[in-house]
């Protein structure tokens, strides 16, 4: 059997010129990357006369190691709209580099429904994000040279909140002491990193419209705050000219194409656990622009991804979803219902039974909370039976909502067709739509209606750094932003143990910091960190390049 990457080496391009024709994209639109790589300018959004086309998400169950599949089931469902003569485009995150290095691996799809040339899109790609690891870190200088040479804003070093950031799993790095050896190497003070993904500069890149509302919101980025308590602005410090000129190639979206020639929208990637976990406002809308149907996928399970694609992606971009997908495996159902990771290939039906309860509360949210229509993917594996496969039918359609089996890993876009007319059919249905929570209530008041409708807890507990923290971010004004939960991806709860569909449990709050220029209020729950960690057994010493320069052990 093909590995993924030899699946994507074998596969021959199409020019991204005609790539770029395809998807209606004119040539002085397009700066070229080499022969399978561009970028496209903004321009593009305002100059085009082209009605917009449906937006569908892809989202899905409560990851597990057993895999559920979501990218592959996005990109496959791309190119399945265009069996059926739909005009499809994918929009897409950049894949981070520490887990491609670390545990996950690449996020370019897999088998055949993948996004290509993924070696480039695992690795570099265009360098969006060594633009964005940049311009975070030249705000970290320019704050330091600050506090050197006078402190003339009375920046309180102790209350300094702007770390740099690297793009790649170091746990060394979570915390450091800087600006030792002397008065001429810098202050002494506490400091430390975040991956690239988590930091603002990212959460800014994805949620900026142009390149003037990019440095309207550099410029509002905290950094600090002073002796008294007053905040301190990348603006105040005047660095978001530059940390804009850093981004202005960053901030145009990228095209690739699928492995069928489906243009591809690949920009931005922010972490669901720890941002809102969703590809750039500008490649979104762009994909909308050119396709009659935009299909794009946010982060992690429905909890963390599609929540924040719904109330701060939709709020603050005007986004609204025609038809939701929530993928979902057997095997992982199983494993949620309690049975073992080597268990998982016999057929379990109490297990899956009890497994269940996950997906139709992920259903459920979609369909009663956020008010839109939902189909369930089932991302079939040779060992799934009938028998399992019926019982998630029959459970599904107690919610009214359909189930599609999709076989698009094995047999790319032919292997989602049946997906892809439901997906067609949802997306004539009209419905209403609304969010979790209105922008009126209280960062509290937010997080417990999150923590109630979404997660299925009895609310939250804010510790009391988080209820000063509460008190002094409404004071300042930001207590009408939506709130980001930082939350582990493998639960509904706080707690990565509790599997399944636990209810009455509590999210603790352990802390809340304000994305002033993201536009959210992060609240800080469990053990979560910005920065991760390698495993005992790193992906990095599986990767290799040949003398011919063709990179093996990349997943």
């Amino acid at each position: 059997m093909l590995t993924d990457i030899q699946i994507a080496q074998s596969t021959e391009l199409t020019d991204i010129r005609t790539v770029a024709e395809r998807a209606g994209i004119g040539e002085e639109y397009l700066e070229q990357y080499g022969r399978h790589k561009a970028k496209i300018d903004p321009k593009l959004l305002s100059d085009s006369p082209r009605a917009d086309g449906k937006l569908v998400l892809v989202t899905a169950i409560t990851p597990t190691p057993a895999g559920e599949g979501k990218t592959t089931t996005t990109v496959g469902l791309a190119d399945a709209l265009r069996h059926i003569g739909r005009n499809s485009v994918v929009a897409l995150r950049e894949p981070s580099l520490g887990p491609v290095f670390g545990v996950k691996g690449g996020a370019a799809g897999g088998g055949y429904a993948q996004v290509v040339p993924m070696e480039d899109i695992n690795l570099h790609f265009t360098g969006d994000f060594h633009a964005v690891g940049a311009a975070n870190n030249l705000l970290a200088a320019l704050l330091d040279n600050h506090i050197y040479q006078g402190n003339a804003l009375n920046l309180d070093p102790r209350r300094i909140t702007w770390r740099r950031c690297v793009d790649m799993n170091d746990r060394q790095l979570r915390f450091v002491v800087d600006g030792l050896g002397g008065r001429i190497n810098g202050t002494p003070r506490e400091d430390g990193y975040d991956i690239t993904v988590a930091s603002e500069v990212m959460a800014v890149l994805c949620l900026s419209s142009g390149i003037e509302d990019l440095k309207d919101r550099l410029s509002k980025i905290i950094v600090g705050y002073t002796y008294d308590e007053k905040p301190v602005t990348a603006g105040d410090l005047r660095a978001a000219g530059a940390m804009a000129a850093l981004l202005k190639d960053a901030l145009k979206p990228n095209l690739v194409q699928t492995l069928e020639h489906t243009p591809a929208l690949i920009h931005g990637g922010p972490f669901a656990n720890i941002a809102h976990g969703c590809n750039s406002v500008l490649a979104t809308k762009m994909a909308l622009k050119l396709g009659d149907y935009a299909v794009t996928e946010a982060g992690f399970g429905a909890d963390l991804g599609a929540e924040k694609f719904i109330d701060i992606k939709c709020r603050i971009a005007g986004l609204k979803p025609s038809a939701v997908v929530v993928v979902a495996t057997v095997r992982a159902l199983k494993l949620h219902g309690g049975l073992s990771k080597d268990d998982l290939k016999r057929e379990d039906l109490a297990a899956l039974e009890k497994g269940l309860p996950n997906l139709l509360r992920h259903v459920r949210n979609i369909t009663e909370v956020f008010r839109l229509p939902c189909v369930v993917a089932i991302n079939r594996f040779p060992d799934d039976t009938g028998a399992e496969l019926a019982l998630v039918e029959e459970k599904c359609r107690g919610l009214g909502v359909n189930v599609a089996l999709s076989e698009v890993w094995a047999k790319g876009g032919a292997g989602g067709v049946k997906l892809a007319e439901e997906v067609v059919r949802l997306c004539e249905e009209e419905r209403g739509f609304s969010f979790c929570y209105e922008s009126e209530l209280s960062i509290e008041q937010k997080l417990n209606a999150i923590a109630r409708r979404v997660y299925g807890g009895a609310g939250v507990e804010l510790l009391p750094a988080a209820k000063k923290v509460a008190k002094q971010l409404a004071e300042l004004g930001f207590g009408n932003l939506p709130v980001c939960v930082a939350k582990t991806q493998y639960s509904f709860t706080d707690d990565p143990k509790f599997l399944g569909a636990p209810e009455g449990f509590t999210v603790t709050v352990r802390n809340l910091k304000v994305s002033a220029g993201a536009g959210f209020v992060v609240a800080l729950t469990g053990d979560i960190m910005t920065m991760p960690g390698l495993p005992r057994v790193p992906a990095a010493e599986q990767i290799d390049v040949d003398k011919e320069g063709r990179i093996t052990g990349l997943f």
